[in-house]
């Protein structure tokens, strides 16, 4: 049945394909240095795994030579345990131009594990942190909302409330733009736009993108390079500095 339904998703994906030819222009001197940091649905995967990360696939999206992607992503990780864990530290050590932040899933757990933070205070407290020490490191942060997790309501619209820890998604995906008003920082709203995405293809055909059956919250190929469009889409506008940098489609 998920083979079946992958024609629905390629006719999706066909407006925001990242395999565009790349169009001849002068080459940079040296590549613009983006790292990516963020949960499981951002990470590298295995190859022999079904698994995929948007930020293992992003790279293809921009024009050959023009930047090197640094995705340093890790499963099962929050806004609040990649930094005690130190990979904050280590994603600055490799002095980026640029950083995308994306953090929210974890972070929405149940409140007594140890990576939850609560949406309204830590969690944008830790997103204050992201965002003041890039800059102090000289580099540009922006941040990502986390996409949402493909649950249906009979309706045929996302819902919203995760039923293990009871916490709203959308709750992460706001308190990510209200930091970003505050602090001027750029916003790519994934939360919005995989939101979309999933409820024009439909409960089935956005099926598609899961890693297995019933895994609602991570990708296979297929969905990771949907959510890399959809960030690829967003990073001009987020920055203009992309512009010369995204290919083409």
């Amino acid at each position: 049945m998920m083979k079946s339904l992958l024609p629905a998703l390629a006719v999706a994906l066909s407006t925001m394909g990242l395999r565009s030819p790349v169009l001849a222009g002068d080459a940079s001197p040296a590549p613009v240095r983006l790292v990516v940091i963020g949960d499981s649905t951002v990470c590298n995967y295995p190859e022999k795994r079904p698994d995929r990360g948007w930020g293992q696939l992003i790279g293809e999206g921009f024009r050959e030579g023009a930047v090197e992607v640094v995705n340093l992503a890790a499963a099962g990780r929050s806004s609040k345990t990649f930094i005690t864990e130190g990979r904050w530290k280590r994603a600055l050590a490799e002095r980026p131009d640029y950083v995308l932040v994306q953090f929210g899933h974890n972070d929405s757990h149940a409140p007594d594990r140890p990576e939850s933070t609560p949406a309204a205070s830590a969690f944008k407290d830790y997103l204050r942190q992201y965002v003041a020490e890039a800059r102090q490191a000289s580099a540009v942060p922006i941040l990502v909302t986390p996409p949402v997790r493909r649950t249906f309501g009979a309706d045929g619209r996302i819902l919203e409330s995760d039923a293990a820890s009871g916490r709203d998604l959308r709750a992460y995906a706001d308190a990510m733009q209200e930091v970003g008003r505050e602090l001027q920082v750029a916003v790519i709203d994934l939360h919005a736009a995989s939101r979309e995405l999933a409820e024009r293809l439909g409960a089935d055909a956005s099926a598609a993108m899961a890693c297995k059956r019933g895994d609602v919250t991570h990708f296979n190929e297929a969905g990771a390079r949907a959510m890399a469009g959809l960030v690829l889409k967003a990073l001009p506008e987020a920055d203009p500095g992309f512009k010369a940098l995204v290919r083409d489609h």
